[in-house]
């Protein structure tokens, strides 16, 4: 598999209020969580996340095959460290890492 977005972490400061206008725009979450609420938009996943950071913004989920070896590229090559790997639910692990301007970007993978 080669590298593909296959998701968007929102952070929310109201979970409520956010997945009622998440609701109303991608229906039912298949994932409904106090400390996640999931979509699945056209196999993309939309997800709020509550303890995120709101003045980062989004960030985009990158899928790759091999989390920890693309990490340790990563760093190699000059990205930061602003969440280690952890695991999220059964075989997901994901981090979130920053590009020299500052820019967030996450990985998701095993």
């Amino acid at each position: 598999m080669s590298p593909t977005i296959g998701a968007v972490v929102i952070p929310v400061s109201d979970l409520e209020s956010a997945k009622k206008i998440y609701t109303a725009l991608y229906g039912e979450p298949h994932t409904d969580q106090p400390y996640y609420v999931g979509y699945n938009v056209n196999g993309f996943e939309i997800s709020l996340n509550p303890q995120g950071d709101g003045a980062a913004g989004p960030v985009a989920m990158t899928d790759v095959d091999d989390l920890d070896a693309t990490h340790t590229a990563l760093l190699a090559a000059g990205a930061t460290e602003q969440s280690a790997p952890r695991t999220v639910a059964p075989d997901v692990r994901i981090c979130v890492l920053t590009d020299t301007d500052g820019n967030s970007f996450g990985l998701r993978g095993k």
